[in-house]
């Protein structure tokens, strides 16, 4: 897959805490809501695109891509930080990308996909996930629709 293509990312927060709203940070402080809400999970899709390392690995550029080429994550915000004013939690859960690996993004594109993953969304003390959160699934490729 040539660099400088968009590939699309999908993240399913499961048991999200209740009461919290949960956006994806944009940039530094813009958020963007989630494509799909219940009440089991909510469900969050965007594009990254493609870069690639010194090293040969692929770097995730664009509005959502966080922090240095060697370790990108993207953040789910919750409470306060996803524009809950009334909420007593201000969170946010970093999702690693640094797992994605060149045959998983040439196997979405090939299959017309999305690259998903799953994190738990409330953590040990009930509310929101929050820090660098492990993912529940490893990335892998999904159908276009959740």
């Amino acid at each position: 897959m040539p660099v400088g293509r968009e590939l699309l990312l999908r993240i399913t927060v499961e048991g999200p805490a209740p009461g919290a709203r949960f956006q994806l940070q944009r940039g530094t402080g813009d958020l963007e809501p989630p494509i799909r809400v219940t009440k089991e999970s909510i469900t969050f899709e965007f594009p990254v695109r493609l870069g690639e390392r010194p090293d040969g690995s692929p770097n995730f550029l664009g509005p959502y891509a966080q922090g240095p080429p060697a370790g990108r994550f993207v953040y789910v915000n919750s409470g306060t930080l996803a524009g809950q004013s009334d909420s007593c939690w201000t969170r946010r859960a970093k999702i690693p990308l640094t797992a994605i690996t060149w045959r998983e993004i040439r196997e979405a594109h090939d299959r017309g996909g999305v690259l998903e993953t799953r994190i738990a969304g409330t953590s040990g003390d009930g509310g929101p996930a929050c820090g660098t959160v492990p993912l529940r699934t490893a990335w892998r490729v999904t159908a276009l629709r959740p």
